[in-house]
C-alpha cells in the first residue's frame, strides 16, 4: 500500500510524505504536532481519526519533524533604553537595531529534533484536552519565557559567544535549563566565565539584534486583541530583553528579568540578586506576584525550560504550555499540559 500525505508548512512550502509500507521516506518538512497529520489523513481517507494509521507510518512522520527558522531583516532602531550601574546610576544604551520576522523565502531549516521511540507514548499532550483549551481561551494573563521561546537564541549563550566563551557557557545553560543545577549557581558560573563590560553589551546589541521565533508577533497581537495581558518572565537580562519587548509592544513594567551591574567605569560587577528571576523558583515567584497584584483568575506560562515548568503550581500558573519549536527538552515537555512546536497552533485555538 502507498500513502501520500500532502500539505504545507508555516511558510506555505509544499510538504509531501510517502509511505510504501515501511520505512517512511519524507522530503524536508514541517509537521505541527499530530493535529496536522490527522487533518491530512482525514482529507485522504474520510476517517475521523488516524488511530488505524500504521504504526511505522506514524513513527516515521513524527520522527521526521524539521522545524524551520525564518530569516530576519533589520527593522530600524528603538528608543534608548536604561540600564543601571552598581550604585543605581541610570545609563542609557542605544539606539539599538532590532530584527523581526520577515516574509522572505530565504528561510533556513534548523532545530532538527528526532523523536525516539521512547518518547512516542508522551506525544498525546500535543493534542490539548478540552480543559486545557478552556483554560487557554479564558486566560487573563499569558507569561512568556524569552530565550528559546520568544526568541530563537539563548541570550546569555549568544553574548558569551560574542565574548569568546560560547562553548563553556552553553554547557552551563543546558544544565540549568534541564534542571540539573540550581539556576542561581549556573547564572553566576556563566557570567564569571566572560564578565561582560557595559561597552561589550552595547556592542553586542548593535551587532547581534534579537531574532524572534516565527509567529510570536502574531500570537502576542492576537492575545492583546483577545483582552489578555502579556508578560515576559526571563532568567536573561533586561539589557537584552528590553529591545524584544519594544518590538512586541510589551511595556517595561510587564518584564521580569535579571539586571547586569556595572561600576562607573563600565566594568562588570555582577548581577542584581534581588531580582526574583536570579534564582531557582524565581519564575513562580514572579507569576504569583503578577497574579496577586492584578487579581487575575487564570494565568498561563509558556516556555521551554525547567524554570518555566516550575511556574505550574497552585497560586501561580494554571497552565504550562511547552514550546518545542527551538529546543525540545523531554524532561520538561513530558510534564507540560500542552506541547506545541508552532505558535500558529495557539493562534488558531483562540479563533
Amino acid at each position: 500500500m502507498v500513502f501520500h500525505l500532502v500539505g504545507s508548512n508555516v511558510n506555505g512550502w509544499p510538504v509531501t510524505f510517502t509511505n510504501r509500507v515501511s520505512p517512511v521516506v519524507a522530503s524536508p518538512i514541517f509537521l505541527s504536532g499530530t493535529q496536522e497529520l490527522k487533518k491530512r489523513y482525514y482529507s485522504l481517507t474520510g476517517t475521523e481519526t488516524c488511530s488505524n494509521l500504521p504504526v511505522n507510518l506514524m513513527e516515521g512522520l513524527i520522527s521526521a519533524r524539521i522545524i524551520p527558522i525564518r530569516g530576519y531583516s533589520s527593522q530600524g532602531n528603538t528608543a534608548l533604553f536604561p540600564t543601571h550601574t552598581s550604585n543605581g546610576r541610570r545609563v542609557f544604551c542605544g539606539p539599538i537595531k532590532m530584527m523581526a520576522p520577515t516574509n522572505s523565502s530565504n528561510s533556513k531549516a534548523g532545530s532538527v529534533k528526532p523523536i525516539t521511540a521512547s518518547s512516542l507514548g508522551r506525544l498525546d499532550n500535543t493534542l490539548p484536552s478540552k480543559e486545557v483549551l478552556d483554560l487557554w481561551q479564558k486566560a487573563d494573563a499569558v507569561c512568556f519565557d524569552v530565550d528559546s521561546t520568544v526568541c530563537v537564541d539563548e541570550g546569555i549563550d549568544e553574548l558569551a559567544e560574542f565574548c569568546g566563551a560560547g562553548k563553556a557557557v552553553a554547557e552551563w545553560t543546558a544544565r540549568a535549563m534541564g534542571g540539573s543545577v540550581p539556576f542561581e549557581e549556573a547564572l553566576a558560573a556563566r557570567l564569571e566565565l566572560f564578565k561582560p563590560s557595559l561597552s561589550t553589551v552595547q556592542d553586542f546589541l548593535e551587532k547581534r539584534p534579537p531574532r524572534l521565533s516565527p509567529g510570536i508577533m502574531e500570537l502576542v497581537q492576537k492575545l492583546k486583541e483577545s483582552g489578555k495581558t502579556v508578560y515576559l518572565i526571563s532568567g536573561g537580562f533586561r539589557q537584552m530583553i528590553n529591545p524584544v519587548a519594544s518590538i512586541l509592544g510589551v511595556p517595561t513594567e510587564n518584564i521580569f528579568a535579571n539586571q547586569l551591574l556595572f561600576n562607573d567605569s563600565g566594568e562588570f560587577t555582577g548581577f542584581d540578586v534581588n531580582e526574583p528571576t536570579s534564582r531557582s523558583g524565581g519564575k513562580p515567584t514572579a507569576v504569583e506576584l503578577i497574579r496577586k497584584v492584578h487579581g487575575y483568575k487564570t494565568v498561563v506560562m509558556i516556555g521551554d525550560g525547567a524554570t518555566d515548568l516550575e511556574a505550574r503550581r497552585p497560586g501561580c500558573a494554571d497552565l504550562f504550555i511547552c514550546y518545542g519549536g527551538v529546543q525540545l527538552r523531554e524532561a520538561v515537555s513530558a510534564k507540560a499540559d500542552w506541547l506545541v512546536y508552532n505558535f500558529k497552533d495557539l493562534i488558531n485555538s483562540l479563533e
